[in-house]
């Protein structure tokens, strides 16, 4: 399930005006002279029914053009890196890593608009949903529903800019993330993006 969840998001983040300004305007001025992004999250995922099924926490990271990071780090570890060409899936309880081709399928998610915001009307129908708990929400559906992982997708900005994403995917489960603090173009270590399977580790081809 996690595995699933976190492709929609990660695979699914580089997406002010007059005094009603929207979320758009919103967006337009998070990802202004936007290269990378990294914070802290919290996850929680909801069964059809609004149930909550699972509750987990850890970082993202993201930087231009096709470059991501998304690591678990509670209740179970679990880490995705897109390096560009391929995408690493790496369960260290399974002992186990999941190597693939990085194609549009690992981009389709509203967070890769972050960093390449020229997508978001392109790939998206996007419209301006109001305020509502002291954010603004823009909502973006797939233009191309097949394939997307998503039905829908709800981002809320704040005064920290991107603070909360919430989609549905296909099997009518929502998920509901939080974001902490951005960092701005951080100084991404050099091995940031990229991943080698630790010796022992079995690698599967996806």
């Amino acid at each position: 399930m996690i595995r699933s969840v976190l492709a929609i998001a990660a695979g699914v983040l580089l997406l002010a005006g007059n005094a009603f300004a929207g979320a758009r305007d919103d967006l337009d001025a998070f990802t202004k002279g936007l290269k990378g992004l990294r914070a802290d999250f919290t996850q929680q995922v909801y069964d059809p029914n609004g149930k909550l099924r699972e509750t987990s926490s850890g970082a993202v990271a993201l930087s231009a053009p096709r470059l991501f990071r998304w690591e678990y780090k509670k209740p179970y570890e679990q880490l995705i890196v897109a390096d560009g060409e391929r995408v690493w899936v790496y369960d260290p309880d399974l002992e186990q890593a999941t190597r693939r081709a990085q194609g549009d399928a690992e981009q389709g998610s509203p967070l890769a608009a972050l960093i390449d915001p020229g997508r978001l009307d392109r790939d998206y129908i996007v419209e301006e949903a109001g305020s509502e708990g002291g954010l603004d929400w823009l909502v973006v559906k797939p233009r191309q529903a097949d394939g997307a992982g998503f039905s829908s997708a709800r981002l809320g900005f704040g005064a920290n800019g991107l603070e909360r994403m919430q989609f549905t995917d296909a099997l009518g489960q929502k998920s509901v993330i939080r974001f902490g603090e951005w960092q701005r173009n951080p100084a991404f270590p050099a091995n940031a993006f990229k991943f080698s399977p630790p010796s022992g580790v079995d690698v599967i081809e996806g």
